[in-house]
């Protein structure tokens, strides 16, 4: 504990729909166990409430912002929000990511659009507003979360293609501002037990045949992706940028 004390760290994704912990809520609640002040942004106000009180309830700190990613005038928002409130910006974390349509031939070209603007264009602008405080500030961490379907043929080619963007942005990032003391790196979650899918693995074929997919034969927690996205924010990592680092049980050992 401590190791991001003193630090602000915006989250964004950072509710939960429905009952539990998501990863970006998991994130948010982690790095402020961690010692930090945490802007929590999502589209769904009560969600990012919720995360805001859970933080503030174990004594930390924590404020919320209610942003549309996709929208270049919300992350702005977002990020003058944090700097006016807490000062500056020393994490960002984007964890943002929708699945639309099917294969290539069943997807519409509306599927395609949605599925890039959501996964990669939020990410796009988050990064773009955060990095020239940040520059000023000496440096920073951000954190993407991208998929393991980035590297792993799976169903959804909009969501498969998007991921593999995410990536790719994230290098782009750390090479063009590793100058700056400006790191960036990609956690590729792979099956992770969430609100998010649980309602799928209710369909007990489907669950047993993910299991069987993962060599360590269960499910990831949210709260195993949030301590690697601590580490990764945190003075630790301080040589470490550009990684993509799976965080799926050896799922991509599969192929």
């Amino acid at each position: 504990m401590g190791r991001l004390q003193g630090k602000v760290a915006i989250v964004v994704g950072a509710g939960t729909r429905g009952e539990g912990v998501g990863n970006g809520k998991a994130a948010a609640i982690q790095f402020a166990r961690e010692g930090a002040h945490v802007l929590c942004v999502d589209c769904d106000e009560a969600a990012a409430d919720v995360t805001r009180d859970t933080i503030r309830e174990e004594g930390g700190l924590a404020e919320t912002c209610v942003a549309d990613i996709v929208n270049a005038a919300d992350c702005q928002a977002a990020v003058d929000r944090c700097l006016e409130r807490l000062g500056k910006v020393d994490i960002l974390h984007n964890n943002v990511g929708r699945s639309f349509g099917g294969d290539v031939a069943d997807a519409s070209e509306d599927d395609w659009v949605r599925a890039f603007d959501v996964n990669v264009k939020g990410m796009f602008l988050m990064c773009k507003f955060a990095i020239p405080p940040m520059i000023d500030g000496g440096g920073g961490s951000i954190i993407n979360i991208s998929s393991t379907a980035a590297v792993r043929p799976l169903p959804g080619a909009a969501y498969t293609a998007s991921k593999g963007a995410v990536n790719h942005l994230t290098i782009h990032i750390a090479r063009r501002y590793a100058r700056y003391n400006i790191r960036a790196n990609c956690i590729m979650p792979g099956f992770i037990d969430t609100p998010l899918v649980q309602p799928v693995w209710q369909d007990e074929k489907v669950r047993e045949t993910n299991l069987r997919q993962v060599p360590m034969r269960r499910f990831g927690s949210p709260w195993e992706v949030a301590t690697v996205a601590a580490f990764l924010a945190s003075d630790e990592a301080s040589y470490v940028t550009g990684a993509i680092i799976p965080v799926d049980g050896g799922l991509i050992l599969r192929i």
